[in-house]
């Protein structure tokens, strides 16, 4: 008896050994009957489903893909992420190989590859890298959209060719699942899983207008209803395809002509009294202030330098070409600091910012970009912080008082709701949140060259530098950037229709048209969806302005 406990004991041993070798954290254990029978696999529902709970009856084997589907996946593997990222790296810790690795997702659509995501570090975190042996994440969920990893990765997808490919009619989804680290060169594991769906796609509803009634205009502070004629049947195809989900998240719209209402529309849950978070809309507000506090002589003019205003010798990464950065360059997105928005790498990427408690020594503390043309377009969110910060500084009351005084209340604007940074100034990123016709009030006043009620609110000249192709946008043909607003022409019919506008995540957008007499304001929450911006152009392109221009 004693021989076969012993060899029991060496082969135990020996075994664990490999266990320890092979796994470097522990993972979670695989206890579920439909977790052991399907790992590798990667299964689809149609909403959330408890994976203590999951059974086969879940799965999906087939979809209807319309503009309303939601969709889940959930993937059964066999280890953790960080387990599969030491085998690619073997002699690197485990915190290395969650800084350096994650999980990659390649997307095909019958049978050709679409696209493939490396997923940034840090998302999933890295305790569930270490932990996770299941996956279950939502693709599409339309309650509450873009608020997850993997929904940027379908995201991803969708922009990079998936949408295009999603042609009417019948197509097979397949996903693989693997891991990668980059160690100074990308390695890729083995397939660790994979999934396919049929999916019978129908995202181009039919349209009745029969059924769709216009929202009658109302007069409002500021603002008389137009009687101009319009093409209501096009209006009611914009409105139809809202609602079928077309176009997704559109939260309103205003039309204003001429100076008057004609105009008015809201979807999902918003009204005229709805307060909108418009994001980087509330830049070009910023640019307002600082023409105001230029005309009343609080500072100089925009050409005035950063060392001005700061001792940029207490900050890091000191260089004189840090002290010579102007107001106009970070008015106009080409300041020399090392921040990037578009560039996750950047050192000076927003969201670098937003975690730190000072976004002002944040900004300040960066270096200089010495690789970088000078005078070159680049979004650059903390920049317009430190405009922020200046104004506080310079402005009677502080940024906040002095806005409501000589701003809002002279429009008639007494409910809006700023978002304060850490040291509790309004937040010049953006975030200021308005009703859509206040909105649309802001546009009228620019398009009025400055001017409310027969008062010069902003200075004519600073709506004219304002609306000046200031820079070329980087990587955007024939657009370009003024004092934080943006530009760009619409084509219709053949001709083309130039418009200055302000632009926030999500789609949000207020466009002032230069030779038409138009402000048209589009709000939206598709807060970091790929379509926000496109299907915002092409509401403007194919519905509003052939229907409204005579």
């Amino acid at each position: 008896m004693r021989m076969p406990v012993l060899i029991w004991m060496m082969i135990f041993s020996v075994h664990c050994s490999f266990a320890q070798v092979d796994n470097i954290v522990t993972p979670s254990r695989i206890l579920t009957d439909v977790h052991k029978n399907n790992i590798g696999r990667i299964i689809f529902t149609a909403t959330f489903v408890n994976t203590d709970t999951i059974s086969t009856e879940d799965f999906l084997t087939a979809c209807k893909f319309t503009n309303k589907s939601d969709l889940f996946f959930t993937a059964f593997l066999g280890n953790s992420a960080t387990n599969y990222l030491h085998g690619l790296a073997p002699n690197l810790p485990a915190d290395e190989l969650n800084k350096k690795g994650n999980y990659q997702f390649a997307f095909y659509i019958d049978g050709h590859h679409v696209h493939t995501s490396n997923l940034i570090t840090g998302a999933p975190q890295a305790a569930v890298q270490d932990s996770a042996t299941l996956i279950s994440k939502p693709f599409i969920d339309n309650k509450r959209e873009n608020s997850i990893w993997s929904q940027s990765l379908w995201n991803r997808f969708m922009y990079y060719g998936g949408d295009s490919a999603l042609t009417e009619g019948k197509h097979l989804l397949r996903i693989e699942l693997r891991v990668y680290i980059d160690t100074g060169k990308v390695l890729t594991s083995k397939l660790i899983a994979s999934g396919d769906l049929p999916l019978i796609v129908n995202r181009k509803p039919t349209i009745d207008i029969a059924k769709i009634r216009l929202h009658k205009p109302a007069p409002y502070n500021g603002f008389h209803v137009s009687n101009d004629a319009f093409d209501t049947a096009g209006i009611k195809r914009l409105i139809a395809n809202i609602h079928e989900n077309v176009f997704r998240n559109i939260t309103s719209i205003v039309v204003i002509k001429n100076s008057k209402l004609l105009i008015e529309e809201y979807f999902n849950g918003a009204d005229r009294n709805t307060l909108h978070d418009t994001r980087s809309v509330g830049k070009s507000f910023s640019s307002t202030f600082m023409g105001m506090a230029v005309r009343d002589g609080l500072i100089q003019d925009e050409s005035v330098p950063l060392k001005a205003f700061y001792s940029l010798k207490d900050y890091k990464n000191y260089s004189p070409a840090k002290e010579s950065v102007t107001i106009k360059q970070l008015l106009t997105m080409s300041a020399g600091f090392d921040g990037d928005d578009s560039d996750p790498q950047s050192p000076g990427n927003e969201e670098n910012m937003y975690p730190t408690n000072d976004w002002v020594r944040f900004t300040l503390d960066l270096p200089v970009n010495n690789s970088r043309p000078k005078a070159s377009w680049h979004y650059f969110t903390a920049g317009v912080i430190l405009l922020g910060d200046i104004l506080n500084k310079k402005l009677p009351g502080g940024l906040g008082q002095y806005a409501r005084t000589n701003f809002f209340l002279p429009l008639g604007i007494t409910r809006y709701q700023w978002q304060y940074t850490p040291q509790h100034v309004p937040n010049t990123a953006g975030s200021l949140q308005l009703n859509t016709l206040d909105l649309a009030k802001y546009g009228q006043l620019y398009k009025n060259n400055g001017v409310w009620n027969g008062q010069q609110l902003v200075p004519a000249q600073w709506v004219k530098k304002t609306f000046t192709h200031q820079l070329p946008v980087t990587n955007r043909n024939g657009e370009y950037y003024g004092y934080l607003f943006w530009n760009r022409s619409f084509e219709v019919n053949g001709k083309s229709y130039e418009a200055y506008y302000c632009a926030g995540n999500g789609g949000n957008s207020v466009f002032i048209f230069k030779d038409l007499p138009l402000v048209i304001v589009v709000t939206a929450k598709a807060y970091g969806a790929y379509y926000a911006h496109d299907q915002v152009n092409k509401i403007v392109t194919d519905y509003l302005l052939p229907s409204v221009i005579r």
